[in-house]
């Protein structure tokens, strides 16, 4: 689409390795996701950005249906999906997109330990895990590739969105 050229350009300039825009429709959300957390992060209850603090699922689908389109970033292992997407949204509001919001990989590393308020809120994003999508069915369907790293040699892949319009 030709409206968000600017903003798929910029991804990759911010060091994504790709982006693309995809229907919000086709992002998934699970209720088993947030188990995940709860039940295999050591970092669950300890952000602002993770649950229980997070949206659940059944908010975060109510949300998607106020979008039509995502923007979405697909990263390597060091790549800053953090970073990336939080400066895509601010560019993106500042663009006239102004429901634009991000949502990251991962539990939030800014800083070692959660105050009662967030001392980031320009950066702070809760993850898609976090909010119950499922990443790995919304990436595969998107034509990008997801699995679990089965070693410690294995690279994996890192993606985060930004919800448009």
């Amino acid at each position: 689409m030709k409206k968000y050229a600017k903003h798929l350009k910029r991804a990759k300039e911010l060091g994504a390795k790709e982006a693309k825009i995809i229907s919000a429709k086709s992002v998934v959300t699970a209720g088993w996701v947030r188990l995940k957390c709860q039940f295999g992060c050591d970092g669950y209850g300890k952000a602002l950005t993770c649950p229980p603090n997070s949206p659940t699922p059944e908010q975060t689908r109510k949300v998607l249906q106020d979008y039509k389109h995502v923007l979405l970033i697909h990263g390597e292992e060091h790549s800053d999906i953090r970073g990336i997407v939080s400066v895509l949204e601010k560019e993106i509001f500042l663009d006239g997109f102004y429901k634009a919001f991000a949502m990251a990989a991962g539990p939030c590393d800014l800083c070692a330990e959660c105050s009662e308020y967030c001392r980031h809120t320009e950066k702070a994003r809760p993850s898609m895990e976090a909010c119950g999508i499922d990443v790995y069915e919304t990436v595969r369907a998107n034509g990008y590739p997801l699995k679990v790293v089965n070693t410690e040699d294995e690279a994996g892949n890192y993606y985060g969105i930004v919800l448009i319009e």
